[in-house]
């Protein structure tokens, strides 16, 4: 089975085509980094209008690269939600149109199913059960994944997703965007120890995370300098993400815990940070737990991801129609379990 997968949600272009016996075909990613750098942020309707000058090339790339022809592809997948309204509507046209015009089912894909079927983008594929951290820009999760499909949340942000911190905490240290990287890099020069920052709700029990109060006093310490050293803010930058880092680390045991599964997958965009795999690999020496994650370059939003998650529902039968739906907010509890 060959799935064609379409990945616009935000501000990354991904199309690859997947092949349940030949593995990941080919997969292609436009980043619209450039597009948004100088408005600080991502500006939705300048998102939409890129998707669409992009989805319909790189499409034509895939299929001449693989050499494969549309009644060869048994099934598009692509991001239904959650995302930017604009650029989940280009995904899902182009998917609804070329189903239609191919004759072959379309299958409206939740976003952060595709970063945890990312992990089955590996050499090893993980195996369930196993602990889901999916932690992005927009998302911060623990989930309890018996099987596939079959998802269970533990704890979630209440505020701010761990990413919406770090790039709203880099605007306050004058980097530019994205404000993540920069931040982690900012951070590799700082002082361990200088400053102190809290880790939010660890005090009480429970899974949820609040990144909130943590960017507030990212600010008041920045204040309280009045004109901060370059130093100033390397410290400042460390101090912050080792209080992330530990935070996450904090939630992921009791996770691990609560649950009894021996593995713990890392998925999302924060995935790639490199002071977060760290505390979570030596997480996994303590407490004798396995530890996967994707290929740094399937933690960003991408195609194959949804093109594997796209197998994973099509082989299922569960499809939808040509009606053409887009989900800019869909907790994941919403999702439809898969048949046995």
């Amino acid at each position: 089975m060959r799935v064609l997968g379409i990945e616009t949600s935000c501000d990354e272009t991904g199309i690859a085509l997947y092949d349940d016996s030949l593995g990941l075909m080919a997969d292609l990613l436009y980043s619209q980094i450039d597009v948004h750098k100088a408005y600080g942020g991502v500006v939705p309707e300048l998102a939409s209008r890129d998707h669409i000058r992009k989805c319909l090339p790189m499409i034509d790339q895939i299929l001449a690269q693989t050499e494969t022809k549309p009644d060869q592809i048994d099934a598009i997948a692509y991001t239904e939600g959650p995302g930017l309204i604009g650029a989940l509507l280009v995904g899902a046209s182009i998917a609804k149109s070329l189903a239609l015009a191919w004759n072959i089912p379309a299958i409206g894909i939740h976003h952060m199913e595709g970063h945890l079927q990312a992990t089955q983008l590996t050499e090893t594929p993980t195996q369930y059960p196993f602990v889901a951290l999916l932690v992005s820009g927009g998302h911060t999760q623990l989930m309890a994944c018996s099987q596939p499909g079959e998802y269970e949340i533990l704890g979630e942000s209440m505020d701010d997703a761990a990413g919406e911190a770090f790039d709203k905490v880099a605007k306050m240290l004058g980097l530019g965007y994205p404000g993540g990287p920069q931040v982690a890099a900012l951070a590799t020069h700082g002082a361990k120890g200088r400053f102190h920052f809290p880790r939010p709700m660890t005090q009480k029990p429970g899974l949820n995370f609040s990144f909130s109060g943590l960017k507030t006093h990212t600010m008041n310490t920045l204040r309280a300098l009045k004109d901060p050293s370059d130093q100033d803010r390397a410290d400042i930058a460390r101090a912050f993400e080792d209080a992330v880092v530990e935070t996450i680390k904090i939630k992921c045991t009791r996770a691990l815990a609560q649950t009894g599964y021996p593995t713990l997958v890392l998925a999302g965009g924060v995935s790639a940070n490199t002071s977060l795999r760290a505390s979570l690999q030596a997480l996994s020496q303590t407490l004798q737990v396995e530890v996967s994650y994707p290929d740094l370059k399937f933690c960003t939003d991408n195609g194959a991801m949804i093109a594997i998650a796209g197998l994973l529902r099509r082989s299922q039968w569960q499809h939808d129609n040509h009606e053409i739906i887009a989900r800019p907010r869909w907790p994941m509890t919403e999702l439809q379990g898969l048949a046995t």
